[in-house]
């Protein structure tokens, strides 16, 4: 079995340290984490009557989790002015709905810094938002802020392909 058509030569699964965030046609500056992009399927169990030991399991509801990323705190405001548009109120003391979900990229590159996978998540809005983490004078870390972000679905770039590594 070949795992890398093109790349017969690689063995190695591609590192999980290289990728990027675009949103709004851009990427976003200095994502650090990105938690797993993941799809879940709840199950519906019944049992026939005539059967009484004997479960059937099905699927249900789909559904994609949400996304977490994380970043070094720095000048550019891209999270915040994110978060606000649904956490900040209006005139009449509602959140603004107005523009509040973006779809997201997330690109993964091999180390020669080339797209070798890219996912879109689709309808994703801000749920939590972190602007600074707990604060302490005796640590000698960054200060993180997060997004923990919602989406409708995520699904996989099929026109990336596997090109000749050098």
């Amino acid at each position: 079995m070949v795992e890398f058509p093109v790349n017969t030569h690689r063995f190695e699964p591609y590192k999980n340290y290289r990728f990027q965030v675009l949103w709004d046609g851009r990427y976003v500056a200095g994502v650090s984490k990105v938690s797993a992009l993941k799809h879940t399927v709840e199950t519906v169990t019944h049992r026939q009557g005539g059967e009484p030991n004997i479960l059937h399991i099905g699927p249900g509801l789909a559904k994609s989790e949400p996304i977490t990323l994380e970043r070094g705190v720095t000048w550019d405001f891209e999270f915040e002015t994110w978060a606000r548009k649904v956490f900040e109120l209006g005139a009449l003391g509602q959140p603004s709905l107005l523009e509040f979900r973006k779809t997201i990229t997330i690109e993964l590159k091999n180390e020669a810094n080339t797209v070798v996978r890219r996912y879109h998540a689709y309808n994703c809005w801000v749920s939590e938002y972190e602007m600074l983490p707990e604060l302490d004078a005796t640590s000698a870390g960054y200060s993180i802020e997060r997004l923990v972000i919602q989406n409708e679905g995520v699904d996989r770039d099929e026109g990336v392909t596997e090109e000749m590594e050098a």
